[in-house]
């Protein structure tokens, strides 16, 4: 009686690894014949069989699972998402296979980034460059590219996770580059080893080099430091500055960014001890000299805000919005002499007070225009200085030029 038992299960359960056996063959075939809807109704016939499963069925059934949910390049983003998950769980068997696998779907997804990116579809490249680093971990490349786009379009929440996980991991971006120097255009190519090697020896390229690329990490930590501006968060915007400050001690930018947390914060000398380093630091940099006579307008100091853009007019001539932004600083004198003008009655005294404000209203509108006419000088299309131009002649009279301005700005519509 007992061997009848024996015989009999024996005979259950290799009808029952058949019957596994034949829904993955099911599975295998449709994923062949590009029907993916037919292989996923398989893969849930042999999904009810999973608990007899073997160790090596099990990986197959994953490995096919992901194959299915991939779709040859088809499914969706969270279809990747599965896949990924299911290529996680294959063990043993089928591991050749599935590391294959994961090099389509990573090359496939990369492509499909790289046409968003070309889009400027920013948002969604960033998706496909992490889902293409989650594939194949030990390019941090990826990861890096995926934190950059998300960046790009604000997504700042993203970025900054994405980022503290390249912080975790210790990424650099160093890598060695292989150039030559193209005979042809005279310019140096980057290359692969190989590939350089192989010019210089058929004589296109000669000079053949190597050397390391600078480390993206202070940009990765300033970066950091940036996005909690943005948030919000000064506490950690300082925090992740002086990290950044410690990576790269002699980047002026972050400087300026913890001279402007410190503006925000209410602390106006630490902000100005700042400013003043910042100087010392690249007194000869004109985008510097502009940023700080930006810093300096927004916290209320005009003086010093005038010496910056005259410095940076001074280093270069050509930097259109200095001369809007001193035009700007002038015209800002305006605003007392309106709130004045409109509090005064009609008594004699007033009349005259107020004549006598007409006149030094002119006064600041004289004053702003050669900064204006400059700035349409290096930028004949620039909308702000041509309408506020205009604006200018008309209330000052001069009816030529306004009629002159006016053509010019409704050409920009």
């Amino acid at each position: 009686m007992k061997k009848q038992i024996i015989i009999a299960l024996a005979i259950s359960i290799s009808a029952f690894s058949f019957a596994q056996k034949k829904e993955l063959k099911a599975v295998e075939k449709a994923i062949k014949a590009n029907n993916y809807a037919e292989a996923k109704s398989a893969l849930k016939q042999a999904e009810s069989l999973m608990s007899a499963m073997d160790e090596k069925t099990k990986a197959q059934y994953y490995f096919l699972n992901a194959q299915t949910l991939y779709a040859g390049g088809a499914g969706s983003m969270t279809d990747i998402d599965a896949a990924i998950e299911s290529l996680g769980k294959v063990e043993g068997a089928y591991g050749a296979e599935s590391a294959e696998l994961k090099q389509t779907m990573a090359n496939s997804i990369l492509t499909k980034g790289n046409a968003l990116y070309e889009k400027k579809d920013f948002s969604e490249s960033s998706k496909y460059f992490e889902k293409a680093y989650r594939l194949s971990e030990k390019d941090t490349t990826f990861l890096y590219y995926a934190a950059v786009t998300s960046v790009n379009v604000q997504e700042y929440d993203r970025a900054l996770t994405i980022y503290e996980e390249l912080k975790n991991l210790g990424y650099t971006g160093i890598e060695k580059q292989y150039y030559a120097t193209n005979k042809e255009t005279g310019e140096e190519d980057v290359l692969d080893k190989n590939m350089r090697d192989l010019y210089v020896k058929s004589g296109t390229h000669t000079n053949p080099g190597e050397r390391l690329t600078e480390s993206k990490k202070p940009e990765i930590v300033k970066n950091v430091a940036l996005i909690y501006v943005s948030k919000g968060d000064n506490e950690k915007a300082i925090a992740a500055i002086k990290d950044a400050k410690a990576e790269s001690p002699d980047d002026v930018n972050l400087i300026l960014s913890e001279a402007n947390i410190y503006y925000k914060m209410g602390n106006n000398e630490e902000f100005k001890k700042l400013l003043e380093k910042a100087t010392q630091m690249d007194p000869n940099n004109a985008e510097l000299q502009y940023n700080l006579g930006v810093l300096s307008a927004e916290a209320g100091d005009a003086v010093a805000a005038k010496q910056y853009y005259d410095k940076t007019i001074q280093l270069k001539p050509e930097y259109v919005n200095a001369y809007i932004n001193s035009a700007a600083l002038i015209l800002e004198k305006e605003k007392s002499l309106i709130e004045e003008m409109n509090g005064l009655g009609t008594s004699a005294k007033d009349n005259k007070r107020y004549d006598e404000l007409v006149e030094v209203r002119k006064t600041i509108y004289k004053d702003a225009i050669p900064y204006l006419e400059k700035a349409l000088t290096y930028d004949a299309s620039n909308v702000s200085a041509a309408t506020t131009l205009m604006n200018i002649y008309s209330i000052l009279g001069e009816t030529e030029k306004h009629k002159e301005m006016k053509v010019k700005v409704d050409s920009f519509k």
